[in-house]
């Protein structure tokens, strides 16, 4: 990836993380530190990689992405909005009674939201069905899903993986975004799945791991995933929870609590220099 390219995609990323911040703290809820840390995932999925096209959602050839740790809605609403798929206008609205901007992603109220996930574990399920159906179609799209690390500690997740392996969905790549924290705090604490990398490839997945932040390493796993036949692939994004925001970074009570007003402020004011600082460099 060519440095222009990058510092743009850092740029939005920047953007993406305001926006989160503004989402929830509007809201006095919902869930900032698993949003912050899957930024860069999505941003170069959807700026980058994926054939999708905000003036119409319902593209049957289109790429599909489903979130199945739908508890980081910001993440994609943000991510959204900043496509064009939404207004920004609508983000304060997050979490408010008439919004169709719900706690947890809704497909029948939000264009280019794939699949209402929220009940954790069941979005690689769905991710299946879809790279399947387009495998009986004769389509060539590709299908994305995004997995918590605290998520895999679901049984559905692992009965999706074999499924996955079993029906050799080449078109079907999965992303980890391992932040190592969960709710209750670290996940080798509370159930640890790990090694998750070995239990994958047991599962007959082929297993990339990344740093989640990076967008060159990001770029070439999604290329490699490409060239994967035969199997479905895993890319283990190492990431941290609340990254960008320095008081939020690595720590597990960011999990499922809003900024007050002030916290806000001063986490917005932090992305704004970060903002400034990559304006200078472009």
């Amino acid at each position: 990836m060519d440095k222009a390219k990058e510092l743009e995609l850092k740029k939005i990323a920047t953007e993406i993380r305001k926006s989160i911040i503004i989402q929830t703290a509007s809201a006095g809820s919902g869930h900032p530190g698993g949003s912050l840390s899957g930024v860069e995932i999505l941003t170069y999925l959807y700026f980058v990689e994926m054939n999708i096209d905000p003036k119409n959602p319902k593209d049957p050839n289109r790429d599909r992405f489903v979130l199945s740790k739908g508890h980081a809605s910001p993440l994609l609403y943000a991510v959204l909005a900043e496509k064009g798929f939404i207004s920004k206008d609508e983000l304060t609205g997050f979490r408010q009674i008439h919004s169709n901007l719900q706690g947890h992603p809704d497909m029948k109220k939000v264009p280019g939201v794939e699949m209402s996930t929220g009940s954790l574990g069941q979005g690689l399920s769905v991710a299946n069905g879809m790279a399947l159906a387009a495998k009986l179609d004769g389509k060539d799209y590709r299908v994305y899903v995004l997995l918590g690390d605290g998520e895999i500690q679901e049984g559905q997740i692992w009965e999706a993986a074999m499924t996955a392996a079993h029906y050799k969905l080449d078109n079907l790549t999965a992303f980890l975004d391992h932040n190592g924290l969960q709710i209750d705090g670290k996940i080798t604490e509370v159930m640890s799945p790990e090694p998750v990398d070995e239990k994958f490839k047991a599962f007959g997945w082929h297993v990339i791991k990344i740093d989640g932040h990076d967008f060159n390493q990001i770029e070439k796993a999604v290329n490699e995933a490409k060239t994967i036949k035969g199997k479905p692939t895993i890319i283990i994004a190492e990431t941290v929870k609340g990254k960008g925001v320095s008081f939020m970074e690595n720590e597990a009570g960011w999990h499922g609590t809003a900024p007050n007003k002030e916290q806000a402020q001063k986490a917005l004011e932090e992305l704004q220099k970060q903002l400034e600082m990559l304006e200078v460099q472009g």
